[in-house]
């Protein structure tokens, strides 16, 4: 992409409101330094935009002639960062699956090549106020996802932002904030210390400008930039209102895997996970789920089961007589024999064979449980 159309796409920043399609497809058809004439031109008082109002295009043209892109490419260099525009080499092109809500460019703080990352990232997200346990689940995610070498993708707020990213950090792994804010500034002021680390260990990204604020509408359109740039979204907590919610919703629309970590149903901070994994949403409890679904062909998570019992290793017929014993008293070697419908023989060597395992004990003619089994039988179903 030449200067011009560059420095128009930062000016544009300051105009265009991320997600907004209208101006994507503005964008599209006309390409930014066309955009951006016909806004700021000396015939620009009489230009139309289809699909905009005049009162649309007099707000348009009035941050038009304030943007200052140079201004805004010197503090982002400032700042050690850059400015990316689709077609460059660090884009991600999974953005480009927004269509006409693709971001126009991305200021990015960190030295990381963004679109190597973000082949192979995952998004951690999930509510602010969280509780104990949804901490503990994010800052587990993110650091094992961190140590198999996945990067943590999420939007650096209270709660389970902040908490995947520690995880991250903590791992010594790749973690990348989307901001809904100018890069250069610190939101929520408290992580300040925490966006400054991520952008030393990771990359720190976003759609606006230097110096600009966020607004409730800007967060909720962040959203769609994690869901677009990671292989697949994993939500830790979240009420039935949630911004975690609208990731997971924009990553299904996408095609993209979404997950979600199950928690106590009596918790408000559940009921929205719930309700995602009632959906499309898959259920995952840790790291090798997750690389399960969004890693390579072959990325099997272990297989799940107890612990192996002495009791498991026995043969079957040793397990017939072993059960066939009652709880309490002995029985003869003939009695269980006919119980199990083994022969003589073949009872005697398996009860002698249980004895030196220490699952039964021998009184004169008789045979019972011993005191302490290796694993004691449990009642059946139902009672006696």
């Amino acid at each position: 992409m030449g200067d011009e159309e560059r420095l128009a796409r930062i000016a544009l920043t300051r105009v265009i409101e991320p997600g907004d399609e209208r101006g994507g497809r503005w964008l599209r058809e006309l390409g930014a330094r066309e955009l951006l004439c016909r806004l700021i031109g000396p015939e620009s008082a009489s230009v139309t935009l289809p699909g905009a109002t005049e009162r649309r295009l007099t707000g348009y043209r009035l941050r038009a002639a304030d943007a200052d892109p140079e201004r805004d490419l010197a503090a982002i260099g400032a700042l050690g960062g850059r400015f990316l525009c689709p077609g460059d080499a660090e884009w991600p092109t999974q953005l480009d699956d927004l269509g006409d809500a693709r971001p126009l460019g991305l200021y990015v703080r960190g030295v990381a090549d963004l679109r190597r990352w973000a082949l192979r990232s995952v998004a951690v997200v999930g509510a602010r106020a969280c509780t104990a346990y949804g901490a503990h689940m994010a800052t587990t995610l993110g650091s094992a996802l961190a140590e198999r070498g996945w990067v943590v993708v999420s939007g650096a707020a209270y709660g389970i932002d902040a908490a995947a990213h520690h995880g991250a950090l903590a791992a010594h792994g790749a973690t990348v904030a989307v901001l809904a804010c100018g890069v250069d500034r610190a939101y929520p002021a408290g992580h300040q210390v925490l966006i400054a680390r991520i952008a030393e260990q990771g990359l720190v990204i976003g759609e606006l400008p230097p110096g600009v604020h966020p607004t409730p509408g800007r967060f909720v359109l962040r959203n769609r930039v994690i869901a677009a740039l990671t292989r697949g979204t994993v939500v830790v907590e979240a009420e039935y209102r949630s911004g975690s919610l609208v990731t997971a919703r924009a990553a299904l629309r996408l095609g993209r895997y979404t997950m979600g970590v199950p928690g106590p149903v009596t918790s408000g901070l559940s009921a929205g996970v719930h309700e995602l994994l009632r959906g499309e949403g898959t259920v995952v409890t840790d790291a090798d789920e997750i690389t399960e679904l969004v890693g390579e062909i072959g990325a099997l998570a272990p297989e799940r089961r107890g612990p192996v019992l002495p009791r498991d290793l026995l043969e079957p017929a040793s397990t017939r007589i072993l059960d066939a014993l009652p709880a309490r008293g002995a029985v003869a070697p003939g009695r269980l024999a006919r119980l199990t419908g083994t022969a003589y023989d073949e009872t005697l060597g398996r009860l002698y064979e249980l004895h030196a395992l220490g699952f039964v004990e021998r009184h004169g003619d008789g045979w019972q449980l011993a005191a302490r089994t290796p694993i004691r039988r449990s009642a059946p179903e139902g009672g006696f």
